[in-house]
């Protein structure tokens, strides 16, 4: 089984006709189904029109009406991307994935407010988005690297998600689901969301979750994984050597009074029984060592 999305994702692309939203829609089509999974595009400009046979259309209560899209992509601007995931999320539909960096934080704010009490999840934004190996990729992960498997991965890093999947892939341990949630300090879906869904998933056996300095959802996740996970989880933090007060590279990622550093993450995390690396060569490693 999988996540959030599988072969029978129907998947429109906001923001198809820019150069980004057309590269990697043509990318992940190409990938397993993408054929037969991505349907639509939206841009209310180029209502009409197509992209290689994808059919345009100008809102996505019409693309979701006209094909039965259930999940979208956003590769639109930063200045209007929030105001597309609201757009999304009032057209009902089941899952947003919001790949643009870089949306203003006011924006992200206002909008999550909107999504209150509303049942559309979101995954992002500034994150390379969810794949389930061999089935269907909807982002910007390279899916050449991935293979069907056992094993779960959830990560703030996109560069480190690729990373943990290259390693499992080398070792011959494939993923059952992909999820990269973005690092920016607003945003949908946290490390505790995607742990509880790949606890329930029957075809996960054990995750790897990557963390980053900054904030202290990784600890609130790891004090659930103690009280509730049945399967082994394994944990890295990125900025494990950043000095207190610096930034590393996500909006997120900024330590505050002396919290939310990577030793004190993984102290907790190990506290709470997660085996933890401070090496990002030895995620897979580490997770092959705790496999049943």
């Amino acid at each position: 089984m999988s996540i959030l999305i599988d072969k029978n994702t129907r998947v429109m692309t906001q923001g198809i006709t820019g150069k980004t939203g057309q590269f990697h829609t043509q990318m992940s089509r190409a990938y397993a189904n993408g054929k037969a999974c991505y349907v639509a595009g939206v841009n209310p400009k180029k209502a009409g029109e197509d992209f290689e046979g994808i059919p345009i259309y100008g809102t996505v209560a019409d693309a979701k009406k006209a094909t039965g899209a259930n999940v979208s992509v956003i590769y639109v601007p930063p200045p209007f991307a929030a105001a597309a995931i609201e757009e999304a999320v009032d057209a009902d539909l089941d899952l947003v994935i919001c790949i643009t960096e870089g949306i203003p934080v006011r924006d992200m704010v206002r909008t999550k407010h909107r999504m209150r009490g509303r049942r559309t999840l979101l995954v992002g934004p500034n994150c390379p988005g969810v794949i389930t190996p061999d089935e269907l990729k909807i982002g910007i992960m390279p899916g050449h690297i991935h293979k069907r498997g056992p094993v779960g991965v959830v990560s703030r890093s996109g560069t480190l998600t690729y990373e943990a999947v290259g390693q499992l892939t080398e070792l011959g341990l494939g993923q059952s689901s992909c999820v990269g949630i973005g690092g920016d300090p607003v945003n949908g879906l946290k490390h505790i969301d995607v742990l509880r869904m790949f606890n329930d998933d029957p075809k996960t056996e054990a995750v790897i979750m990557v963390g980053e300095i900054g904030g202290s959802d990784e600890e609130n996740a790891a004090r659930w994984v103690k009280d509730h996970m049945k399967k082994p989880v394994v944990g890295f933090i990125a900025g494990v050597t950043a000095p207190p007060g610096k930034r590393m590279g996500h909006a997120g990622a900024i330590i505050s009074g002396g919290k939310g550093t990577a030793q004190e993450k993984l102290a907790v995390m190990e506290e709470c029984g997660i085996k933890t690396t401070r090496n990002p060569a030895e995620m897979g490693r580490t997770l092959k060592s705790v496999l049943r």
